[in-house]
């Protein structure tokens, strides 16, 4: 018997799965990263599609480039705040860019393994550590203080109203003082046997803050506090094997008015009431990557390689661009006319809002363009590679 090579990657990760119960603690956590690293996309289970020749409707031009330390098994994402870019890669480097032509103003080292960042706000740059340690520095590049929490910190930190929001490998989510790093409050929660490793962080919007889990669950928590507020059910796991029954939230759910927006790996898309946690419509859709809302119209990039564009108040499909798949595709991002996608050989690929046909592409290099990409402004985006570069592209 002879297997789909997907499937022939589940079926030996199964069998690996079965051993867990006889291995040590420090295995097991090594067995369950290379799963979901196998699951999430990092090691392709099938060759992406060849890409096809295009009539260019718009075109699209490198304005700047720079270097970072590469992110090896981790996800960074460039950030754009007043004017100027902030970068971080796995090495322990920070720099911070003149978004517009891309001039460095300052490059730190924290002297550790960086895992997660950047987050940018209350004049607070700030990354963290597989030691689940967070570095504040001030926007001139000054060390402000640092925290140790109990797990890596495989996102980007949050700030919200005077306290930095941080979210812990260990399914925790932490309050603390951005004056001096102490700790106010924290979050904790018990998930599922088998989920994914992802650089899932938080939205911080209104006072609350939003987070996705392993089981499709999404929840809302106080600020001010981290006291529940409700918890709601993107998706419910099916299957008989802990990998068929995996439906994690492994990206950012998206608020837009009264609702926020979330996607789930093997699981559906849903749109959820921000003040009582009720589903108000969900449809079956799988993304590891996530989504954006921007003027009635979500933009999701599916697990297998295609773009929705879907309508907010019903999950009602616009248009779908089938083209690019297994091409383990970023979040998409509207710019305008056009939207945004990047994919996993160093191509950033712009879809017409309309209709979903590629406008025009540009390749920066030869490794994957991370998850999310940054907007610097309506028709120039700012992208980082997997092996460290920094790329903006205006497209016209």
């Amino acid at each position: 018997m002879s297997l789909h090579p997907y499937k022939k990657t589940s079926f030996i990760l199964l069998v690996i799965s079965s051993l867990l119960l006889m291995t040590s603690c420090s295995v097991i956590g090594d067995l369950k990263t290379e799963i979901s690293d196998k699951l999430s996309g990092r090691v392709p289970a099938d060759a992406p599609d060849p890409l096809v020749e295009i009539k260019e409707t718009a075109s699209s031009k490198l304005l700047w480039q720079a270097k970072i330390g590469a992110s090896n098994d981790y996800d960074f994402s460039p950030v754009v705040d007043a004017g100027f870019a902030y970068v971080a890669g796995a090495s322990g480097e920070i720099a911070k860019l003149d978004a517009v032509s891309g001039k460095q103003e300052w490059r730190v080292n924290v002297g550790e393994t960086l895992s997660g960042g950047v987050g940018v706000g209350g004049s607070l740059v700030l990354v963290g550590t597989p030691k689940g340690i967070v570095y504040a520095y001030d926007i001139a590049g000054k060390l402000q203080w640092k925290s140790k929490l109990s797990s890596e910190i495989l996102s980007a930190p949050k700030y919200f109203d005077g306290l930095v929001i941080v979210r812990t490998g260990d399914s925790h989510i932490y309050g603390i003082n951005a004056n001096d790093g102490s700790r106010k409050w924290v979050y904790d929660r018990t998930g599922p046997a088998l989920t994914l490793r992802s650089s899932a962080g938080v939205v911080v919007d209104g006072g609350a803050v939003y987070a996705g889990f392993g089981g499709g669950k999404l929840i809302a928590v106080r600020a001010d506090n981290g006291k529940m507020l409700w918890e709601a059910s993107v998706a419910q796991p099916k299957g008989v094997t802990e990998i068929e029954r995996i439906a994690d939230i492994t990206s950012l759910p998206v608020v837009d008015g009264p609702l926020i927006y979330a996607v789930a790996y093997q699981g559906k898309i849903a749109a959820v009431d921000r003040t009582s946690g009720r589903v108000v419509w969900n449809r079956d859709i799988s993304s590891l990557t996530g989504l954006s809302v921007e003027d009635g119209r979500i933009f999701v990039s599916h697990a297998m390689g295609s773009v929705y564009a879907l309508d907010y108040s019903s999950g009602k499909t616009f248009w779908r661009q089938a083209i690019l798949k297994n091409r383990q595709l970023s979040v998409p991002v509207p710019m305008g006319n056009l939207t945004a996608v990047g994919d996993l050989e160093g191509y950033v690929h712009f879809l017409s809002r309309d209709d979903g046909s590629i406008a025009s592409r540009i390749k920066v290099d030869d490794s994957p363009v991370m998850p999310k990409i940054a907007l610097i402004n309506s028709n120039t985006v700012l992208v980082q590679t997997r092996d460290g570069g920094i790329y903006a592209i205006q497209v016209k």
